[in-house]
């Protein structure tokens, strides 16, 4: 296959698999992910081939999902694309870049190395603010049974990956403990500025549902 021919298949396994999912990583998550990476890259570089096939598999087993994401992914990525006949050296590329993508609490230095995965970071962060990132967040609580908020529950501080994985209280806490952090942990200047007008919204977002909590308005 050209490179061409690998992302279609790439993309056709994809809708396939994930047409149906409802906590906001869809098929439609990931395009837009693959959107903002390619919107990123045309200004800041890097190898296009393997900045949209991470960008497509960079969900292929996620660690909110799956107890082993790293080994399931790392074997998904690589039979997927063996299939497809990408060469060794970019499969592992691709993977290390996947292996190292996830926000999992912010929690210490960033692993990643590969201009092509901080670009990937700043996609898939990109979709996790602004209006779309509300609505996935909500999504996502309701799926697992979290209140929209509780007053007398504050924003955690988590020690490490996994107690973030764990750690559910309230959909609004998750603004805090993730989604506001993420403007200013943008590794690009491209991404950076795509996020400011996300991040506003979703300030502003925020002020009208506490006003509304308490009657104001």
């Amino acid at each position: 296959m050209d490179n061409s021919d690998v992302i279609d298949y790439v993309v056709s396994e994809l809708k396939r698999e994930f047409a149906d999912e409802s906590t906001g990583h869809d098929w439609f998550h990931i395009e837009r992910v693959w959107k903002n990476a390619k919107q990123i890259a045309a200004t800041e570089g890097g190898d296009l081939f393997v900045i949209e096939l991470a960008a497509l598999l960079h969900d292929i087993a996620d660690h909110k999902f799956v107890e082993d994401a790293d080994a399931e992914a790392k074997r998904r990525i690589q039979a997927m694309l063996t299939k497809a006949e990408v060469g060794q050296h970019t499969i592992d590329r691709v993977i290390d870049i996947v292996l190292k993508s996830s926000f999992k609490g912010g929690i210490g230095e960033n692993p990643m190395t590969q201009l092509e995965g901080l670009i990937i970071q700043d996609a898939d962060r990109l979709d996790a603010i602004g209006a779309i990132g509300i609505a996935r967040t909500f999504a996502f609580g309701g799926k697992f049974g979290n209140l929209l908020y509780h007053p007398d529950i504050p924003p955690a501080t988590f020690k490490n990956a996994e107690e973030y994985r764990k750690n559910r209280t309230h959909t609004i806490n998750h603004f805090y403990e993730k989604l506001l952090l993420l403007k200013d942990r943008m590794n690009t200047p491209t991404g950076r500025k795509m996020a400011e007008q996300r991040h506003l919204f979703m300030q502003e977002f925020l002020n009208q549902f506490y006003n509304e909590w308490q009657g104001k308005i």
